[in-house]
């Protein structure tokens, strides 16, 4: 500035005014305050403001006039109280935003605004800001000094009912298409510095919908709006934009800052990996609400697989083949299809004929002759020669795992996992056929008893589903197993561990409600059997009914017993495994006994080299994936469809779902409304409190507890024949499963309608 006129060279004012005239030059006035002021050149609201440059500010802060001249460009911006922020030609870069490396200074009034500047100012040569440099060194920004091209930017603060930022491309999945829009109450300081996540609303193709969040920030309206703004600023750009913004009480958006996405990732694509239909709730995966850590995929589910395939050879005398693949980590399997059932039925002899007829086909047409011939056979093997083996290998009889070396422990965990892919076989084909029989039972229903027991609904209310006849089918439930499992992949504790301590507590918080007993879906099942055998009585299918009845009962609960001991050999592999960690860690291999699971087959042995920098990559890749919302299906099978969506239409009480509301298979009966409680993991189960519905992404036996207390169960993946269904029955809750990202499209403390016969989940304003 000059003595006698106090104006910047390269300007006409003393501190430039946004949205010109002039165009602010970004190495004077810093990305900011350019950015911000190129946009409300263009009619975007934002609020408005002036600039004061590094050289404004060293040869006017010694004037005497220094603070009346930046109280009089504040009244000609607008009155306060004011925002003070840093806008540096460092910041906002592609490579080095900066962002949160100076200081800001919000609700500052006209007297403050000189100490509020010239702190700003200070700011840029903080430690911080100093090791922010040297870590981008090879950027050019980085070589950049701490004050240069630094000016302070000063605007009108915005009374703001809801503040954010909002992505123009989703940051997870690197979707160009998608905007990701979070925000919290009142200022967003605490969501910009990462104090607090806020709620989370995703935009795309015209469509929002809220992803996250206990307490409702914004409306659909106003998120909507919010991300129409956002997408107008990456458009203005021409490059994906990450924008803070506010929205005041009369729901007017204001843009705060607008600076480009650093490191956008690559969209993530859900391609099948091959031929065929892939499922991700079929078999294992069912067991899997996540993606799967490395050695358990590259180990461990290959074992499986092998001991699966040995089993069936042995009892069927054919191997039936089944891909299975990771896809962004998710596990899917692909089950044999249509093209591949004349290999199997003529590919060598045919003694395998009989047996796959009445294994896999007849069951879902006679399922009483399919027991006689084949199933109730592979039930008592089961009971008698696997589940005995099984429980041997599990208790490490032989063997200590705490001095064991790897080789030891290699072949306790081989056998163990083959052990396991053995159990699946009579698991899948015995138990497995409940959802068959379960299939005969809701045609037998719809043709015969449907209509004649709708006309006496009000006597008997009981009756509103087939399903009340599969459910109150155990006296008592059993007790949690310690060898239960969250999930089957063996990164995670079992119960076992969590109550002993060795992770957070799976206790069930205590509230108010009414906990659903199994004793009243005893009752209800009762009541529907009576009144089913009044409509048939002097009918030829009573019989039919009273055959089909009891078969379908027997496999529903074979099916839960083999679900509750398929984990036998868990806590034996999670010995293992933390044993081999220590090892690798005493070798210099990894860095933590419990980044075993990050390794590879390949990597375990003493003398490989060291794998710190691989396991970061891949754990960090892992954390990411776990946010990804994975399809249910890849591929299609065009012929013959999806086996278990057929059975949940033909399950559906009605076709008619309420606008907006959620679908998935209708798993257990009744309706039931509650709040919403996302719950991830056992770290979330002391959240819990009774009359809430459980939502999850799937739900193993060490959620049974929880069953208990809730009013009723949602979960992403799953099907008529999963854990959830089973035991929602046997509580006598309403259950949807299958719906694929529920726990996506719900959030904590959201009130919602569960029909467990429509298969519907009905959202209500909060």
């Amino acid at each position: 500035m000059s003595d006698d006129t106090g104006t910047d060279a390269g300007h006409d004012l003393p501190f430039p005014p946004l949205g010109g005239p002039p165009a602010l030059d970004r190495e004077v006035t810093g990305g900011k305050a350019s950015a911000l002021s190129a946009l409300l050149a263009a009619g975007f609201p934002v609020p408005p403001g002036f600039v004061i440059t590094r050289a404004a500010m060293l040869d006017g802060r010694g004037r005497d006039d220094w603070a009346m001249r930046l109280q009089a460009a504040a009244r000609a911006a607008g009155p306060g109280p004011y925002a003070v922020r840093s806008s540096a030609a460092a910041e906002d870069l592609p490579g080095a935003s900066y962002a949160g490396m100076y200081d800001s200074y919000l609700g500052v009034d006209a007297d403050g605004l000189a100490s509020a500047v010239t702190r700003c100012f200070e700011s840029a040569e903080s430690d911080r800001v100093l090791a922010y440099q040297e870590s981008h060194e090879n950027n050019d920004a980085g070589k950049m000094p701490g004050t240069g091209g630094m000016a302070v930017l000063v605007q009108q603060m915005v009374d703001a009912a809801a503040a954010g930022v909002a992505f123009t491309a989703n940051p997870l999945t690197g979707a160009r298409d998608e905007t990701v829009v979070s925000a919290v109450v009142g200022l967003g300081e605490n969501l910009v510095g990462g104090s607090e996540s806020g709620e989370e609303w995703l935009a795309r193709g015209g469509l929002v919908s809220r992803r996250r969040g206990a307490k409702a920030v914004l409306t659909k309206e106003s998120a909507t709006t919010v991300a129409a703004a956002a997408r107008d600023v990456a458009t203005h750009f021409g490059t994906p934009q990450d924008v803070e913004w506010a929205l005041d009480a009369s729901g007017h958006v204001h843009i705060l800052q607008a600076r480009p996405m650093t490191a956008v990732p690559e969209p993530v694509m859900w391609e099948p990996p091959g031929k065929g239909v892939w499922l991700r709730n079929f078999r294992l995966g069912e067991w899997l609400p996540e993606p799967v850590t490395p050695l358990f995929m590259d180990w461990i589910v290959p074992l499986i697989d092998t001991g699966y395939h040995q089993a069936v050879t042995r009892s069927a005398g054919i191997s039936i083949p089944m891909g299975h693949a990771a896809v962004n980590g998710w596990y899917y399997l692909a089950p044999p299809g249509p093209m591949a059932l004349p290999h199997l039925l003529f590919g060598g002899s045919l003694r395998p004929l009989p047996y796959i007829f009445n294994s896999v086909l007849r069951p879902m047409v006679d399922p009483a002759g399919a027991d006689r011939a084949v199933l109730r056979s592979l039930e008592h093997e089961w009971r008698n020669v696997c589940l005995t083996r099984y429980r041997e290998l599990a208790g490490a009889q032989g063997i200590d795992v705490g001095t064991a070396d790897l080789p030891q422990l290699t072949y306790v965990v081989e056998q163990v996992a083959r052990a396991a892919g053995e159990y699946l076989w009579y698991f899948s084909a015995a138990g497995g056929a409940a959802w068959k029989m379960e299939a005969v039972l809701a045609r037998f229903w719809r043709r015969h008893l449907a209509a004649a027991l709708a006309e006496g609904q009000r006597d008997a209310p009981e009756t509103e589903g087939y399903q009340v006849l599969l459910g109150g089918l155990l006296p008592t439930l059993p007790a949690q197993v310690p060898h239960a499992v969250f999930s089957l992949d063996w990164y995670h504790p079992t119960a076992g561990e969590e109550q002993q301590g060795q992770g957070k507590g799976v206790g069930v918080g205590r509230g108010e409600g009414a906990p659903a007993a199994p004793a009243r879906a005893m009752e209800r099942r009762h009541a529907a059997e009576a009144a089913c055998r009044k409509v048939l009585r002097g009918t030829r299918h009573l019989r039919r009914f009273d055959t089909l009845l009891a078969v379908a009962q027997h496999y529903a609960r074979l099916r839960e017993d083999q679900a509750r001991d398929f984990t036998l050999g868990w806590p034996l592999l999670r010995r293992c495994a933390a044993r081999m960690g220590m090892l690798l860690q005493q070798s210099g291999v990894i860095a933590s006994p419990d980044d075993v699971h990050f390794l590879t087959r390949a990597d375990l042995r003493t003398g490989a080299p060291a794998q710190h920098a691989v396991v970061g990559q891949r754990r960090q890749e892992w954390l990411r994936q776990r946010k990804l919302d994975a399809p249910l299906t890849l591929g299609t099978l065009p012929i013959l469809g999806n086996a278990f969506d057929r059975l949940a239409d033909a399950a559906r009480s009605t076709r008619t779902a309420p606008p907006g509301s959620l679908r998935g298979h209708p798993a257990s009966p009744g309706r039931a409304r509650g709040h919403v409680r996302i719950v991830d993991g056992p770290a979330d189960f002391s959240d819990f409190q009774p009359g809430e519905v459980l939502v999850a992404k799937a739900t193993a036996p060490a959620w049974t507890p929880l069953f208990a207390s809730a009013a009723a169960v949602v979960t992403d993946t799953g099907n008529l024949a999963a854990h959830a269904s089973l035991v929602a029955r046997e509580y006598g809750i309403p259950a949807v499963v299958g719906t694929g990202n529920a726990t996506r499209l719900l959030h904590t403390g959201q009130l919602v309608t569960v029909d467990g016969n429509a298969g519907t989940i009905e959202l209500h304003e909060d």
